[in-house]
């Protein structure tokens, strides 16, 4: 079983208490939404090198 899931942060002083990545304003469903626009992991990462290809499995985990 993976940690990919404590990845996720959940606080209400962070988009509005949305399920986020790691304590950045990156809500887990616009990581959702990026993948389903067409994205691969690598052109998200490398459009935001903040993330980390785990950041972006966690999200599809949760």
């Amino acid at each position: 079983m993976s940690n990919f899931l404590e990845r996720i942060t959940i606080d209400t002083e962070i988009c509005h208490g949305k399920a986020c990545i790691r304590h950045m304003r990156w809500p887990v469903e616009v990581i959702i939404d990026l993948i389903a626009s067409g994205m691969s992991f690598d052109d998200i990462i490398e459009d935001h090198p903040e993330l980390e290809k785990e950041d972006i499995l966690a999200a599809l985990e949760y």
